[in-house]
């Protein structure tokens, strides 16, 4: 295949250029040249009906028939993986599996901001949202994709404030307009001195938001909190004075990785 057709990352512990993995690469890259093909693709997909079909099509037991290739072909460390594959009903529950305990070191320190999921930073940008005491706020939106795992977790540890969702658009989740006008689920953590937004946001094929927070919920740093199903993004909203660690294009663990620092 092209290298052009194949996006990579830099790795910035090693200085590496790393090829991404994504699913179907030469497809995605003629969808992204193709705004005809893009709005034919999103009359066909943006339906309700897609979502409800898709979504029992891997809720299925005959799809537990495709996790070993799914794992394969994403080259998922199942070392890491809390169970072996044959112990999921579905492909639906492969997605969004669980790690063995100390698979992953989570942050913690409670000076910092933890990424709230698996995926790639592909935007940093200055923003609010009527949740927020104020407008000096920095939105970081993290990107997942089918391979990551697709569950959510809180930044920093306290009391959950608000809980609030909006029924929106189901735009690609990696479209910068995701963030304001797809359907999605906000959560206002307070840990007594910072107050944090974070947003689970549905994708364009499987939308399906899934929240665990409840207003007056206490929890801990890199807890779950949610997930979503299949293409989506999570956004971060840090307040003025964070020293941001990430730049667009890195790629991120949910609740080890630091997004920033607090003020």
């Amino acid at each position: 295949m092209s290298s052009d057709l194949v996006p990579h990352y830099l790795d910035r512990s090693t200085g590496k250029m790393i090829e991404e993995r994504i699913s179907y690469p030469k497809i995605q890259h003629g969808i992204v040249r193709s705004k005809s093909l893009q709005h034919i693709l999103n009359t066909l997909f943006n339906r309700s009906w897609y979502c409800k079909l898709y979504g029992k099509l891997v809720d299925r037991a005959a799809s537990k028939k495709n996790i070993q290739k799914f794992a394969q072909n994403f080259r998922i460390d199942l070392t890491e993986v809390e169970k072996s594959i044959d112990k999921y009903p579905n492909l639906n529950a492969f997605f969004s599996r669980k790690l063995k305990p100390g698979a992953r070191p989570f942050v913690q320190d409670e000076s910092v901001f933890c990424s709230p999921a698996d995926g790639k930073v592909v935007e940093i940008i200055k923003e609010s949202d009527s949740l927020l005491p104020n407008e000096n706020y920095t939105r970081v939106s993290v990107f997942l994709n089918v391979f990551n795992v697709h569950v959510n977790r809180v930044p920093i540890a306290g009391k959950i404030e608000a809980v609030r969702y909006n029924k929106g658009k189901f735009l690609n989740a990696a479209n910068h307009k995701a963030s304001l006008d797809n359907e999605q689920n906000a959560i206002l953590l307070d840990n007594g001195s910072t107050k944090v937004l974070v947003k689970q946001i549905a994708g364009l094929i499987a939308r399906r938001i899934v929240c665990w927070a409840k207003e007056g919920d206490d929890y801990q740093l890199g807890q779950r909190f949610g997930l979503i199903r299949f293409g989506s993004r999570t956004d971060i909203f840090v307040p003025e004075g964070t020293t941001i660690k990430v730049k667009e294009g890195d790629i991120v663990s949910g609740g080890s990785s630091i997004i920033g620092y607090l003020k």
